[in-house]
């Protein structure tokens, strides 16, 4: 046995979850080993897919995922995928073969650890056949204890070496929970006993969080919201207020600036989650809980911060916060109930060929099956899946938007389906988007996946028509491409919707065996550009 096969079988005796790459020559090997120790490979046709897929695949699943490269080119060809899994502390192991040490004139030589480190992520390196194991445990613990995405480095001569027998394998637990000390306990408690109108907002940290904050909330009278990532985790409480930002309705958006306290749980309280504080009243209190210190009052000036685990700080201080009415009330549960987005009356602006995409959005969420995982690409439409295409709860949403690339849509999604295929998979993308990942839905298709993919296409880079106004337009926009025809080409199942009146052949799919992925060519009626994305222009 060499050291890429060593690797490979530790890994799977570890106990990685599902790997993705594209396979050359300098991860052969490796893959072969991950493969034979019972750990499933998908092939991707490209490597940047292939690190969207690997990131979905690890945040819906709970397991660190892997993603096998080639040395060089392979590395840089997932650099953007890497990079959004980096910013979103996504517990993934990056494995890629290196140039040997004595090839310095290597076509494939870059400096990877320099380049891993450079977009967030922990470069680790295979040094010698005698610390090889010792190595992938340590880049494994770190992935999965510090939810990091590591990048190890398997120098090819390294691989090519002769193996020692393997050693017994630890067993890696998952991240220790952090409690909060007795002093930030008790000052929060009084912070909820003083407060009128609080709100909660959930964000990545608290993801697994749900009931002690829906227990805390509960006793405290508060109103509980979300950020865009962890959007769905209060699904069906009547007081929940679904995502706050840009993408907030009205009245979610009124009842949060009424709020007086406002507690982050594991939300950074940046710009996209508050509107660049307008939704933050200048009298409220802010607070922030989470297990990183620094990223506490890093976005704006709290209050106070807690270092502490989301859900053992909400337990902690739960015994200690006073029972209340709060924000409670009959008029403000009224006033959610009938001011989600699909409640909100807007000019259908179909018409002369096009849809209106809040129409479109609306009646999709009606027809698609409500056990569904939604996974959002990129620009200036992706407002109106997040916004109007309801999930049942955190497992039914995939924002891969750290890094606000397009074009990490189709990857994400395919990602998303295989670590829930129990649910419908379905995608919102740009046409923009849609474009740049196109190869992948050959991936789609041979892995049979039942996958909605919703193109809202305006033949255009949407944000920039809409932000520069009266500017020549000629290097954002395109000819109409059929998109339906390019997906029929690759196997799928593809529908064109330029009114209400296409819908009926996606209810036709949706009531079939659904073999393959079902692509909706959207052709979109001009929004004067989403509420949200003017938003986050204004500043």
């Amino acid at each position: 046995m060499n050291v890429a096969e060593l690797v490979g079988r530790t890994l799977a005796g570890l106990g990685v979850g599902t790997a993705f790459g594209v396979v050359g020559s300098g991860n052969f090997e490796v893959t072969n080993a991950l493969r034979a120790g019972g750990v499933r490979f998908v092939a991707a046709r490209h490597e940047g897919g292939a690190a969207s897929m690997a990131d979905a695949y690890a945040r819906m699943s709970g397991k660190v995922s892997v993603l096998s490269l080639h040395q060089g080119c392979g590395l840089t060809n997932a650099v953007t995928g890497i990079t959004e899994a980096a910013k979103s502390r996504t517990p993934m192991l990056v494995l890629t073969a290196d140039s040997a040490a004595a090839s310095v004139l290597s076509n494939f030589r870059i400096d990877q650890d320099g380049l891993a480190a450079a977009v967030g992520a922990v470069p680790e390196r295979v040094h010698s056949p005698g610390s090889a194991v010792a190595d992938t445990v340590r880049a494994f613990r770190t992935a999965r204890q510090q939810r990091r995405t590591v990048v190890l480095n398997l120098p090819l001569d390294v691989q090519a070496a002769s193996a020692p027998s393997s050693p017994a394998l630890p067993d890696i637990s998952g991240p220790a929970p952090v409690r909060p000390d007795d002093a930030s306990v008790a000052a929060l408690a009084d912070l909820l006993a003083a407060a009128e109108r609080p709100v909660f907002i959930a964000g990545r940290g608290a993801r697994s969080s749900r009931e002690p904050l829906r227990e805390l909330a509960s006793r405290c009278g508060a109103l509980l919201a979300t950020s865009a990532v962890a959007h769905g985790l209060f699904h069906d409480d009547p007081f929940a207020l679904g995502i706050s930002g840009g993408f907030a309705s009205p009245a979610a958006a009124e009842l949060i600036v009424g709020a007086d306290l406002v507690v982050g749980w594991g939300c950074a309280l940046n710009m996209w989650t508050t509107r660049h504080g307008k939704l933050l009243s200048p009298h409220a209190k802010l607070v922030q809980v989470d297990v990183e210190q620094a990223a506490l009052g890093a976005h704006r000036p709290i209050d106070l911060g807690v270092v502490g685990d989301v859900a053992c700080t909400a337990v902690d201080v739960l015994p200690l916060a006073p029972e209340r009415a709060g924000y409670r009330t009959d008029e403000v549960a009224a006033r959610i109930a009938a001011g989600r987005w699909n409640d909100v009356e807007h000019e259908d602006l179909s018409g002369d060929g096009r849809i209106d995409p809040r129409t479109l959005s609306r009646l999709l969420d009606e027809l698609l099956p409500s056990e569904r995982i939604v996974s959002i690409d990129s620009g200036n439409f992706m407002g109106y899946p997040s916004a109007y295409l309801s999930v049942p709860d955190e497992q039914g949403f995939c924002f891969t938007q750290a890094f606000q690339s397009i074009g990490l849509g189709l990857g994400t999604a395919i990602g998303a389906a295989l670590a829930r295929p129990d649910r419908l998979p379905v995608l919102g993308t740009g046409d923009g988007g849609f474009h740049m990942a196109l190869s992948e839905l050959d991936t789609a298709v041979r892995l049979g996946l039942p996958l909605v993919v919703i193109v809202y296409n305006d033949a255009a880079y949407g944000a920039e028509i809409h932000h520069f106004g009266d500017a020549d337009m000629t290097t954002v926009r395109f000819p109409d491409s059929d998109l339906a025809a390019i997906a029929r080409g690759f196997g799928c199942t593809g529908v064109t919707v330029r009114s209400s009146a296409d819908l009926p052949a996606v209810r036709e799919w949706l009531a079939g065996p659904r073999p393959a992925p079902l692509v909706i060519d959207a052709k979109i009626a001009d929004d004067g550009g989403s509420w949200w994305l003017a938003e986050a222009f204004r500043h």
